[in-house]
């Protein structure tokens, strides 16, 4: 299609993002705002048009924010469909940055959820419009008037304005659209004034280099021209701009207050991460925008391949990887069980997941991923301190003075039903409660403070059993706290296996090591000698368990005949049972490690 130029009119544009707990329909109303205003033909209409990747689509979750244009009763409507989860949060974070106002999705059937709140403060403190509407009004289970009650109770948002809405069916749609149009302002910018654009989402096109999602505040950003990324430092030459409709349409220009793309032939996406602030070279802005940060993670996992040959493979997928996703860090790491890897930080478990997943389908690699660790800070006794991510980093006991560890603000959200099983689950993770208040007669919200290394290994699975999937969650971190922790080792056949290593408060190290030799027992293969499994704590073993040699049966042969000759065979087979433990090697399987690891199963 030939370059055509943005419309005019600052007032006729509205730009807003659909904010919601996650599967309480963001993606679904997006498909019927794209249906409603013409944007997708019927016939080529999906589901979850907008969500590009077979993950998402599968687990019915969106993981990158997308944003398309469409026009409605003569306005230019810019909508950014955000993730929903807690993970993801960063993402919906820089996207709320790009927007004017934000539309807030509830299920008419569950009412408001952890990350319902995260998201709606967010948005307040970007001080943005909010125009909150009920979804899933066709359910036999919905009750839409009790909860916009409680929407009005919670968030002071008045139960009059809140609009009720199928976005399935398409019910009440038009009417949302309607009240974007009156509710949320119109963008602000000078067209004459230095450029300035926020980038609010990067990806990477393997055939035309990093594709950056744009917003335009103030200047103009035309096709040709030489930019300066003001973050990276960095200067490129702006190849093509243009919109999405939401197929790709090239224009020659986006003002003040417009989203778009720009592809200006980068190759790293570091040099136009979220957050980034674009100018031009010349005459350009003399200050970046607001809110520039790194993502930071929290999670820290081993990924090793099956294969030792797979290591370089595995290095290049990361690579390409982290164009597509700069919140992933790696460095290389070994590990005497698993060989070479690579220790990996994420911004979560969903994440971790989902990156993990990620390499084996679109890398055709098999992986190993150690248990989830957290970031400590050790302080030595020589006065220095130090970041361990790797519980086979931590010094010496007689070295270290204190460590402290990431603690979470989490708040749960529950029908009251499970309060006291919840409260059981966060007191059992050492948590300590903050508040607990009764958001209406039937629901209520409890703020607890855990330590990040409870809630990363299988805190949520906990949450959503005991609660039978109806609690929901959302979490922040509000600094660090020193805790009398230790590191767990085991050992097989006196051998550490790192791989095992992890970092556990004093009181829980003695159940961690004695349930970990005993899922390890079972898992680990008979040898030809006994194979001693030890968990200790520096030099001192707190629990052991024996795997059984296997044991050829020498006396078959002696049907009969003195006691002293069978007495000798017994005797030449123990000894060269010690010989072969002295040199032996025990064998583990690699699926072992996955086994082990999940050790509440």
């Amino acid at each position: 299609m030939a370059p055509s130029s943005a419309p005019s009119g600052l007032d006729r544009i509205r730009n807003f993002s659909i904010i919601a707990h996650i599967d309480h329909g963001k993606s679904t109303l997006s498909d019927r705002i794209l249906e409603i205003t013409g944007a997708v033909q019927a016939r080529d209409m999906r589901a979850q048009y907008l969500d590009s990747m077979d993950l998402e689509r599968e687990r019915g979750i969106t993981i990158k924010a997308q944003n398309v244009r469409v026009e409605w009763n003569g306005h230019v409507f810019h909508l950014i469909d955000t993730p929903g989860h807690v993970d993801f949060g960063y993402e919906v974070s820089r996207s709320l940055a790009a927007c004017e106002g934000v539309v807030l999705v509830v299920d008419a059937a569950q009412g408001i959820e952890a990350q319902t709140l995260a998201n709606c403060y967010l948005a307040l403190e970007h001080d943005l419009e909010i125009v909150a509407c009920l979804n899933k009004i066709d359910l036999p289970a919905a009750d839409p008037d009790r909860y916009a009650a409680e929407i009005e109770t919670v968030l002071g948002i008045p139960a009059s304005e809140i609009l009720r809405i199928s976005a399935k069916s398409g019910e009440g749609v038009p009417d949302l659209l309607d009240a974007i149009v009156e509710r949320i302002p119109a963008p602000t910018g000078e067209a004459d004034a230095a450029l300035q654009a926020l980038i609010f989402d990067s990806q990477f096109d393997q055939y035309r280099g990093v594709v950056s999602s744009v917003r335009v505040m103030n200047g103009r950003l035309t096709s040709g021209s030489q930019l300066q990324f003001m973050q990276a430092g960095a200067s490129h030459d702006a190849i093509e701009i243009g919109v999405r409709t939401p197929a790709t349409r090239p224009v020659s220009e986006l003002g003040p207050g417009e989203v778009g793309y720009l592809i200006a032939g980068i190759k790293d996406v570091g040099d136009a991460r979220s957050g980034e602030t674009v100018t031009t070279s010349s005459r350009g802005a003399t200050a970046a925008l607001p809110g520039y940060r790194d993502p930071k993670p929290m999670v820290f996992s081993g990924l090793f391949p099956i294969d030792g040959d797979d290591f370089e493979a595995l290095r290049e997928s990361l690579g390409k990887l982290k164009l597509n996703d700069a919140s992933i860090t790696y460095q290389p790491e070994s590990s005497g069980a698993l060989g070479f890897g690579f220790r990996c930080g994420f911004l979560g478990l969903l994440h971790m997941e989902i990156v993990k997943e990620r390499l084996e389908r679109e890398f055709g690699l098999s992986l190993i991923a150690t248990a989830p660790s957290v970031e400590y800070r050790v302080s030595c006794t020589d006065g220095a301190e130090i970041s361990v991510e790797n519980p086979a980093e931590l010094p010496p006991v007689q070295q270290i003075s204190s460590i402290a560890e990431p603690v979470f603000k989490v708040s749960l959200i529950t029908p009251t039903a499970y309060t006291g099983t919840l409260m059981d689950l966060c007191q059992s993770r050492r948590g300590v409660m903050q508040r607990m208040e009764y958001l209406s007669p039937e629901r209520v919200e409890l703020v607890y403070e855990v330590p990040l290394a409870e809630v990363v290994v299988d805190f949520f699975d906990q949450l959503k059993s005991r609660s039978q999937g109806y609690a929901s969650l959302d979490y922040e971190l509000i600094g660090y706290r020193e805790a009398n922790l230790v590191r767990v080792d085991l050992l097989l056949n006196g051998l550490p296996a790192d791989a095992f290593s992890t970092i556990v408060h004093r009181d829980n190290a003695e159940s961690y090591g004695r349930r970990m030799c005993e899922k390890l027992r079972e898992l680990i293969p008979r040898q030809m000698f006994d194979v001693p499994i030890q968990a200790a704590i520096g030099g001192k073993v707190i629990a052991r368990e024996t795997v059984k040699a296997k044991r050829k049966d020498v006396l078959a042969k002696c049907y009969g005949g003195d006691i002293t000759r069978k007495r000798k065979l017994l005797e030449k087979q123990k000894e060269g049972k010690k010989k072969m433990k002295a040199i032996g090697r025990v064998e583990v399987p690699g699926d072992v490690f996955i086994s082990a690891l999940k050790l509440d199963d």
